[in-house]
């Protein structure tokens, strides 16, 4: 270990929160960040990086908690890298995200704003995802209390969240309060199924074993849907443990596997085969319907999406003449078409794009079962699809809808939506930081009108962000 590593600093006062769910603090006049703090703790730091500009600790020591602080909810904190934010008040979380999108957008993209509308907050602060995946690992992180060289085999093995920094150690979670049951309910019913059939779980370094990762999707309808990915093939334990569970559990609605051979564990270019039950499971938003298929791409908080695309939908209406013809309306990076299809009564056409063929199918499926035929999807890469022939093809857009993934949006589309200078462009982001890069490149043509922070992920520091520009 580096001697900086064995520098202790005590009676740290925590001030303040920072970047990525850490705190920060204020040795010496340099800025520390620490995290699992809240404002007003008291903390001894153990060193972990030293820098001329900042220092990163961790806590070794709890001198003082801040009056502030709350008891986690979960066994798994502080060791999960989820849900940092569990000790601080929810009432405080989002003044902090509010604080950070209006930091990143004056700070990063220098931007003249008005005043933000007051963050939308999640009315459930726990069990609010409809999706989570978990890992099953033969070399699991091991807690502090316990002895490695006593541990036996099957001790090793964990099933839950892959542990911040090593790519090959999983937390084996016993319960997780982000996802409604049966969620839990099913990961540890596989688990001790595994346990007592002698499966082996995967390993991460030599990218084998039979137990590879599982995903469990809900609905608001009630609907469920597990995926269970194996590492190789072995028909006979396959058909054992699916069947188990297809006992055990017959609130499941739909039922894959998958098969993956490869060295990553995404699954969107591999087979999906239904074992049981339908092929999707459904989520309802006002009058629509939308299929959720294994592969496919819908907002995790459910509730929150709804409040995310009726902010999206106001903004439309705000800007949308009552009295004049009905707008064409561009929804980039559709995904499966949600945000398009809410938006389809208010335009006399709906155009979105997508990456992901996949999504596009889903969404075409989606625009035919909800009897919209003022929709057109396309697939492709948006830099290259998105060009001067394209908007001649689907006709000028008055209003686009940009919800791109966190990386922003790429130079080029940006470049071509200028071009177009569409009257207004709603822009949703899940990454206040790039969305400021972004919005600084349109400065020079629009104005921002306003701005709208929801929060879709409680006890994180991520934020969803919503913006109206309006050309000057």
């Amino acid at each position: 270990m580096k001697r900086k590593n064995k520098i202790v600093l005590y009676n740290v006062e925590i001030e303040s929160v920072a970047a990525e769910g850490n705190a920060l603090a204020r040795v010496d006049g340099k800025v520390l960040f620490v995290p699992h703090c809240i404002p007003g703790d008291v903390v001894d730091v153990r060193l972990t990086r030293k820098r001329s500009g900042y220092m990163e600790g961790m806590v070794v020591n709890m001198v003082k908690p801040s009056p502030l602080r709350l008891e986690p909810f979960c066994s798994h904190y502080g060791t999960c890298g989820g849900c940092k934010w569990q000790a601080l008040p929810y009432k405080m979380q989002l003044e902090y995200k509010q604080q950070q999108v209006e930091d990143q957008l004056r700070r990063i993209g220098h931007l003249e704003l008005p005043e933000l509308s007051p963050i939308l907050g999640s009315e459930k602060s726990e069990f609010y995802r409809n999706k989570l995946e978990f890992t099953f690992s033969n070399r699991r992180w091991i807690e502090r209390d316990e002895e490695p060289d006593n541990l036996t085999t099957q001790q090793w093995m964990g099933l839950g969240f892959h542990i911040g920094g090593f790519f090959d150690k999983v937390l084996d979670i016993k319960k997780c309060y982000l996802q409604p049951e049966p969620s839990n309910e099913i990961r540890n019913f596989i688990r001790e199924f595994a346990f007592d059939h002698g499966y082996s779980f995967y390993d991460l370094r030599a990218n084998q074993g039979f137990l590879r990762t599982m995903i469990v999707r809900t609905s608001s309808t009630g609907e469920v849907m597990l995926i269970v990915v194996f590492g190789e093939e072995n028909k006979e334990q396959r058909e054992e443990l699916l069947q188990a569970i297809k006992s055990n559990f017959p609130i499941i609605t739909s039922l894959y596997y998958v098969i993956n051979l490869k060295c990553n564990d995404t699954i969107s270019d591999q087979k999906c085969i239904l074992y049981s039950g339908n092929e999707a499971i459904f989520e309802e938003m006002e009058d629509l319907k939308f299929k959720i298929g294994p592969k496919s791409f819908y907002q995790t908080n459910s509730d929150q999406a709804y409040r995310l695309y009726s902010v999206v939908r106001d903004y439309a209406k705000r800007v949308i003449p009552q009295d004049g013809e009905k707008p064409v309306i561009y929804d980039l990076y559709t995904g499966t078409g949600t945000i398009a299809l809410f938006l389809s009564k208010l335009a006399s056409k709906v155009v979105g794009v997508e990456y992901v063929p996949e999504a596009i199918e889903d969404a075409k499926n989606n625009a035919r079962f909800n009897g919209i035929e003022n929709s057109k999807f396309y697939a492709g890469d948006m830099k290259d699809v998105l060009n001067e022939e394209f908007i001649k093809e689907n006709g000028k857009p008055d209003l686009v809808v940009l919800d791109p993934p966190r990386a922003g949006i790429h130079p080029d589309v940006a470049k071509v939506l200028m071009e177009a200078y569409p009257t207004n462009i709603i822009y949703v982001s899940c990454n206040p930081a790039s969305q400021a890069r972004d919005l600084a490149i349109f400065s020079s043509l629009y104005s921002i009108e306003a701005v709208q922070p929801v929060d879709m992920f409680p006890h994180t520091h991520h934020v969803e962000n919503v913006v109206l520009l309006k050309k000057k």
